[in-house]
């Protein structure tokens, strides 16, 4: 009788295929609770520095340009057209030195009429002086006429009385002297009051008419000043700039000419950043770099507006070295304050002041750098103040080291 054979084939299969991935899950396991490799960094691609304690010099730092403080800004007072021009950029001048020579003939007709104007209002306050004297004088010729035929009724009142009493005359003809004397009087009384009122009235007409005479003749000036404006003359003495015009251009009234500068006394404007600006002041000192060398200076001026970011500091120099010109290209510090005995240490990449953040410390061999948390202070232009975290004589990283997130470094030499 035959016994027929157990296949154990497939279960030798299932047992192996099982070790198998029993295998795998134990290796992942161990491959999860592995810690990340340390990353290895190149000391040179670093930046390091260390933490001292001492003052240190808070300060800001800006680009900008040298601009003349004392700047005459040349314009047109008319419309005309460039007929010469008679300096050139660079040329120094004087206050009366010509620069340039318009042309408008309707500046010079009008002010041939504002000529005729006023000569004609000349001639009638002249007129009209002439014609109220005249008045005053017919009116007081007038008023002494009528004194003398008071004056006579009154004698022929005392006459006419006489004779009524010894009866040469009627009663009638007495009362008709007697009425004759008081209309007398009427008048006289009237001509001196219209004598008085004329004489009162005589210099107020005159007073109007010399008024508009004054404006007149002020009107006359100004068109003759216009008409020597087109005389362009420097107004102040210095270098001229900006004097870009050409034969037979129109310029309009009010159009920038010229600039007359004065190169000797320059300024430097810098464009601080505007969260670093709020530390300012008028009256701190700074230092500017002109390429040719540093000159000491003070701010004079904080602009209260923010353009693009930053904000305009003007600083006075307190010398002018040689080979300065205005628009020249410079850099410059403004010493804010001094803060002694604090610890400090290089500006970070990437730390603002008054923030706390993440820094990299290194060993005491160098080989290798720790994550600490630090707080920092008040920052300057090259460094920055540390309140906790850190001690004199540390060293730490000052690149930007956000995008290793990891606790420990290495650093290779």
């Amino acid at each position: 009788m035959d016994i027929p054979r157990v296949r154990i084939t497939s279960y030798r299969r299932q047992l192996r295929a099982g070790v198998i991935v029993v295998g795998l899950l134990v290796a992942m396991v161990a491959l999860a609770s592995l810690k990340p490799a340390v990353p290895a960094l190149d000391r040179d691609a670093l930046w390091i520095d260390s933490v001292r304690r001492g003052e240190m010099v808070r300060d800001v730092r800006g680009a900008g340009t040298l601009v003349p403080e004392h700047v005459r800004f040349v314009t047109s007072l008319a419309a005309g057209r460039v007929e010469r021009v008679l300096t050139q950029p660079g040329e120094h001048v004087t206050a009366a030195t010509a620069l340039l020579e318009l042309s408008n003939p309707d500046v010079q007709i009008q002010a041939l009429q504002s000529e005729q104007q006023f000569t004609a209002a000349r001639a009638e306050l002249v007129n009209q002086q002439a014609t109220l004297e005249n008045q005053r004088l017919t009116q007081t010729g007038v008023l002494a006429t009528t004194r003398t035929a008071f004056l006579r009724a009154q004698r022929q009142v005392v006459a006419a009385d006489s004779l009524g009493r010894l009866g040469g005359l009627s009663r009638n003809d007495v009362q008709q002297a007697r009425d004759e004397a008081e209309e007398l009087a009427t008048r006289y009384r009237i001509e001196q009051d219209r004598l008085a009122l004329m004489t009162a009235t005589l210099d107020s007409q005159i007073a109007v008419q010399r008024s508009q005479v004054e404006r007149l003749r002020a009107v006359a000036e100004f068109q003759r000043n216009v008409v020597r404006s087109l005389q362009v003359r420097a107004g102040d003495s210095g270098v001229v700039s900006d004097l870009t015009l050409q034969l037979g251009q129109y310029v309009l009234a009010g159009t920038l000419l010229a600039k007359v500068v004065q190169p000797g006394t320059l300024k430097a404007v810098l464009q601080v950043p505007a969260v670093q600006a709020r530390d300012v002041a008028v009256g701190q000192r700074a230092s500017i770099d002109t390429r040719n060398g540093i000159v000491a200076g003070r701010v004079t001026r904080i602009d209260p507006n923010a353009i693009n970011g930053t904000v305009a500091v003007d600083v006075h120099l307190e010398r002018n070295a040689a080979g300065l010109r205005p628009d020249m290209g410079i850099e410059g510090t403004i010493e804010l304050e001094r803060l002694p005995g604090v610890l400090y240490t290089g500006r970070l990449a990437f730390g603002q002041a008054n923030t706390t953040v993440d820094v990299f410390k290194l060993t005491d061999d160098g080989t290798h750098a720790t994550r600490v948390r630090v707080r920092l202070g008040k920052g300057a232009a090259n460094a920055i103040e540390i309140v906790e975290g850190l001690a004199a004589g540390d060293s730490i990283i000052l690149t930007d080291m956000s995008r290793w997130a990891v606790d420990l470094v290495r650093i290779k030499r």
